[in-house]
């Protein structure tokens, strides 16, 4: 999550499962053969605590990782990227729909067929000591916010109707139905309490109508992991769900009752749960099959140490997986790709500060069918070329130059001596990359290299929905 200083230093390396630390040091990695091309950066008013990112036709959405209370300009940024190397701010949404006291846009969806702009608005999860939120974040209800951005709207979104779920969500998937024209499913974990997952119908969303088809939840054996379920991904035909339960690890469920529309749906499991992979603490992210191939890709998100307070996260932070699922029942972890940083031996001599306020760790990945695109924090923007699931390597990397100075560091991530964040789910258009850093704002990107022509002739591509090229989100 944040670091130009020493990454700029070092070189990333992948690795095959099982091998020794020095065995991946002996494998690092020469100069990768491809790289990323700025076409702008926007500081967005060097505010700090950047979140996602949403997109429909040339416009870009931009939420918040924190509130508007002390916070300056911490409503959704709307620019204009019509012509992409020269984008210009159509508007900053503020309250009191947005850049309210004790709320965070932290996600957001756009819905093109409805031409919806879809905005999660956490307060439950609106931390003050890790996202600088103030004490009214712990009395509000999470809501999500749906506007119209048809026509004009597009530049200008027009709050149309709210939706607060019965169960707290902390991520949110979109599923369009591609059977069925004009339905769409938001599947959302819901972490904080006795249900994992929430499955609600926005068919009707532009007449303000929400429908709550069901919650699921299931029980892991072990009581010294964080059995939570972080975030998921659906296949396209809506019939299965991978899914990253942190410390419970990556396991697969049966969601096919959700999709084809049965009354009471349930949720079904795929793989045994004593058959689940698990890697301890703080355990898995995401969980992204990659298109038309038997894998998965998981990320872990591992903060620093933040002072002693994440007593199991800091060095060596988390990276990235592999997962075997040619048999769903019986899932394998086939390799990993890591940085430098990501390997026991650099903890021996990590300095303090970085140890406690940085993150040298994977998070957010978008995929094609042979590369991953992984926001990783303070190691940038990592493309890793997948042609070998078994042994992952580096395609290119991006690390922006990070601004001189924000309003709103963050305290758990940039507030130490590494000041890039690189954070949101990717979103590839008509061969661009757009994605957001906490600290430093949003950036326009076009790679070069190794299979280049997929990102080159994807329309659209993002990590969080099935909205795109069916070539790439297909089975």
């Amino acid at each position: 999550m944040f670091a130009v200083a020493i990454v700029a230093l070092l070189v990333p390396f992948v690795a095959a499962l099982p091998t020794s630390a020095t065995a991946r040091t002996d494998r690092a990695a020469a100069k990768p053969p491809g790289s990323f091309k700025l076409i702008a950066h926007r500081s967005l008013m060097n505010r700090g605590m950047n979140a996602a990112i949403a997109m429909y036709r040339h416009y870009v959405y931009i939420g918040s990782r924190t509130d508007g209370g002390a916070h300056p300009n911490a409503g959704v940024f709307v620019f204009n990227v019509k012509d992409p190397a020269h984008p210009h701010r159509t508007e900053v949404i503020g309250p009191p729909n947005e850049g309210n006291d004790g709320e965070t846009s932290r996600e957001l969806r756009v819905w093109p067929e409805k031409q919806l702009l879809i905005i999660m608005n956490l307060a439950s999860n609106c931390s003050p000591e890790i996202h600088e939120c103030g004490p009214s974040s712990q009395v509000k209800d999470d809501v999500y916010r749906f506007y119209d951005i048809s026509g004009k709207n597009a530049g200008h979104p027009k709050l149309l109707h709210e939706y607060i779920p019965s169960v707290d969500p902390h991520e949110m998937y979109l599923w369009d139905d591609p059977d069925t024209p004009g339905r769409a499913l938001m599947f959302q974990s819901t972490p904080g309490g006795n249900t994992q997952l929430l499955v609600t119908d926005i068919s009707d969303a532009r007449e303000g109508k929400f429908t709550e088809l069901g919650t699921w939840n299931t029980v892991i054996p072990d009581q010294e992991s964080d059995n939570r379920l972080h975030s998921l991904t659906v296949s396209n035909d809506g019939k299965l769900a991978y899914l990253a339960y942190l410390g419970g690890g990556f396991f697969i469920v049966d969601t096919s009752d959700f999709a084809e529309g049965k009354p009471k749906p349930e949720v079904g499991l795929v793989t045994p749960i004593q058959n689940r992979v698990h890697w301890g603490n703080p355990g898995a992210h995401s969980a992204i099959k990659l298109p038309r191939r038997h894998y998965v890709l998981t990320t872990d998100e591992v903060y620093g140490k933040f002072g002693g307070v994440l007593a199991e996260h800091g060095c060596p932070w988390g990276w990235v997986r592999i997962v075997d699922i040619k048999d769903p029942t019986q899932p394998k972890v086939v390799s990993d790709y890591k940085l430098p940083q990501n390997d026991p031996s650099y903890c021996d001599s990590v300095p303090e500060d970085q140890e406690n306020f940085s993150s040298y760790s994977s998070h957010n990945p978008t995929l094609t069918k042979h590369l991953a695109i992984v926001t990783w924090h303070s190691g940038g923007l990592q493309a890793i070329d997948l042609t070998d699931p078994l042994h992952p390597t580096q395609a290119a990397e991006y690390m922006p130059e990070p601004l001189p100075a924000v309003v709103t560091e963050d305290p758990a991530l940039s507030s130490g001596r590494d000041k890039v964040v690189m954070w949101s789910y990717p979103i590839i258009r008509n061969g661009l990359i757009y994605v957001t850093d906490i600290r430093n704002g949003f950036y326009i990107l076009k790679y070069h290299g190794p299979y280049e022509g997929e990102v080159a002739n994807t329309h659209f591509l993002e990590g969080n929905s099935n909205l795109g090229d069916s070539r790439l989100i297909a089975p």
